[in-house]
């Protein structure tokens, strides 16, 4: 006899298996109706309404929340309270999208009326395409009938990570359409680690006088010195155009280490051909190729030549992680 925990275990394997059946059942049934929504969504004028009761609403209200995120203009409504005051927030020029998944919920009639009324185009997400719901749509994306996790087949749990699923899978095809950048990503996301991790070097960059670096016919004695004040540990080297050549890095001082290491010029010390980025990389980027790298800093070059540099450090502090 299972034990407890063992049982535990063993019906989250079941749940997940059902769920994983189900996007299963999704992914085969998606089509045309589904490229009809992007394209429809694509030309929106006004905003997206998304509305659902009970869970359906749960899973309404991430959807808008993930379309505003990505570039879709969206609002949630709650369908009870549009018979309220609410069916004021659905203009002419907005899209209804509407998810049940019985398709039959007594709240959605007064939605269904307005729309009508004015005109606003309906999109349903439903298990029930031949529903009220279903019927009154002008694009219906059905929803595969699978089987719910819950062993009374009562819970929403297949049905609303279906309509989840869906729901992403519509915010990011129009992301994909629109050419959304993580430039654009950022202003929506200015805030927390997100925000840090969307930043622009250009926004944290060292430049001018900050900058460490010395040209490659500088003796070692000096660029020592220059190297220590900047406080960076490490220098970039330039050619006599001002083309950046090389780094000299801790690691490049201990393997040089020798009496005559201070008489050689920087040339001579320096690892030619150093990594280096375009300001307008996001900090995740940076970071990504510090860690790839092995390193822990970067110069910031347009044509070649030094505009800027950036220390792991800055990235820390940030808060980019």
């Amino acid at each position: 006899m299972l034990n407890k925990k063992n049982a535990a275990l063993a019906s989250a394997h079941r749940t997940l298996a059902a769920e994983r059946a189900g996007l299963e059942q999704l992914d085969a049934s998606l089509g045309t109706a589904f490229e009809a929504v992007v394209e429809k969504i694509a030309a929106l004028n006004g905003r997206l309404i998304v509305s659902g009761m009970g869970k359906s609403g749960h899973i309404a209200a991430k959807i808008t929340a993930t379309m505003a995120s990505t570039g879709t203009p969206a609002h949630y409504v709650h369908p009870g309270e549009a018979s309220h005051g609410d069916l004021g927030m659905i203009a002419k020029q907005d899209i209804v999208l509407a998810l049940s998944w019985s398709g039959e919920t007594a709240e959605w009639a007064n939605i269904l009326a307005y729309v009508k009324r004015f005109n606003i185009p309906l999109i349903a997400m439903t298990a029930n395409p031949d529903s009220t719901l279903g019927q009154a749509a002008d694009i219906c994306l059905a929803l595969p009938k699978a089987k719910e996790a819950c062993p009374n087949g009562l819970a929403p749990t297949t049905s609303t990570t279906i309509q989840l699923a869906l729901g992403d899978a519509l915010a990011i095809a129009l992301l994909e359409r629109r050419g959304f950048t993580a430039s654009d990503f950022k202003a929506f996301h200015p805030g927390g680690n997100l925000g840090a991790s969307l930043t622009t070097i250009s926004n944290i960059m060292h430049t001018g006088t900050a900058l460490p670096l010395v040209e490659e016919q500088v003796k070692m004695a000096e660029a020592l010195v220059i190297m220590t004040a900047k406080g960076f540990g490490c220098l970039g080297v330039t050619k006599a155009d001002g083309q950046i050549c090389g780094i000299i890095t801790d690691g490049d001082l201990r393997r040089h280490m020798g009496k005559d290491m201070l008489d050689k010029p920087a040339s001579a010390i320096m690892t030619s051909n150093p990594k280096t980025i375009h300001a307008n990389m996001i900090a995740a980027e940076a970071l990504n190729l510090m860690n790839e790298n092995k390193i822990q800093s970067l110069f910031i070059c347009e044509n070649n030549i030094p505009q800027g540099f950036i220390h792991l450090h800055d990235l820390l502090r940030l808060g980019v992680a």
